[in-house]
């Protein structure tokens, strides 16, 4: 695959003047400069540049310097989030466009028929759930630190997470709490069934250019708990609780309030009406990028549909 990063497609540029080159995450290699009108760069997050410290080694030497260079000569760049835009901006030439182009949210893992999150009585254990790779960028122990101080306030909880062991050091899974129920990999039915017995989820994520799964958990009616960051107000808007993971206590009790003044009997309507705002922008973005690649050299003149320099008029 590098081989092919580094040579192999700059060859095919060279070889074939019409072609357009997609990188839809994985940065192209420094020799693709030589066709850069013809590069598509799709962002995903700029953590691996602003966040060298949660990385593992490939990325440090290899992605990070490739991706670094790529913002420097492309000037197709195209971002998931408006947050993500922002931050892209601020490290890429000025003479880049910076497109937006944000996903839909397909329903992954099956969850349109669950009513809501599962009935919930106080006293009863309030069962988290939380979903994604365990590597330093997700913050679990921040995770953990919430549910211990929901317990703490008399709140019994369980967080049950859902993910494979990535890179970095987890000492949390060399002495797990009693409330952590680990479950690795989970085929789609598996997790279905473990959603619906949930009664929210918790990301206390960090740099994250979107949060794909918190939308896709929407889909469920699930209420959502996430950082008080901009990529998470703006995908989240009104649907969520939004809290400060460092500040645990604070956080347990906001959720309890949350909970007390019924959010979960209310999240199925605004999860799903969430999920529906951001797939009818992401619809109109794709109408615009089809425009693009149809060679409409008007696609992108509303300044709305690019994150322009700031205090640009």
């Amino acid at each position: 695959m590098v081989a092919a990063q580094q040579l192999g497609l700059p060859a095919r540029a060279l070889m074939d003047r019409d072609a357009l080159f997609l990188f839809p995450g994985f940065p192209p290699g420094p020799l693709c400069a030589v066709a850069a009108s013809r590069c598509l760069l799709y962002v995903h997050d700029t953590f691996l540049l602003t966040r060298t410290e949660d990385l593992s080694l490939r990325s440090r030497l290899y992605m990070s310097p490739s991706f670094a260079l790529a913002l420097r000569w492309c000037p197709n760049l195209f971002v998931n989030s408006r947050t993500t835009g922002a931050d892209v901006r601020a490290l890429c030439a000025r003479r880049a466009r910076v497109a937006l182009l944000r996903p839909p949210v397909r329903d992954a893992f099956g969850l349109a028929h669950l009513p809501g999150p599962a009935a919930y009585a106080p006293g009863r254990p309030l069962r988290i759930l939380a979903i994604g790779t365990i590597e330093p960028r997700k913050n679990y122990p921040a995770t953990l630190a919430l549910t211990a101080a929901l317990i703490r306030a008399g709140i019994p909880a369980e967080l049950h997470l859902v993910g494979r062991v990535g890179w970095g050091q987890h000492a949390f899974l060399d002495a797990p709490p009693p409330f952590l129920h680990r479950h690795g990999y989970l085929a789609d039915a598996e997790l279905r069934a473990l959603a619906g017995s949930c009664h929210l989820l918790v990301s206390t994520s960090k740099a994250e250019g979107l949060g794909l799964p918190l939308l896709e958990v929407q889909h469920g009616g699930l209420p959502v708990v996430a950082p008080d960051d901009p990529v998470f107000r703006e995908v989240l808007g009104a649907s969520a609780l939004l809290i400060r993971p460092e500040e645990p206590d604070a956080a347990a009790g906001a959720l309890a309030g949350w909970i007390r003044d019924g959010a979960l009997a209310r999240a199925a309507g605004m999860s799903r009406a969430n999920v529906a705002r951001w797939n009818a922008i992401a619809a109109e973005d794709g109408a615009r990028f089809r425009r693009f690649l149809a060679g409409d050299p008007a696609a992108y003149d509303a300044l709305e549909s690019i994150v322009a320099h700031a205090g640009t008029a």
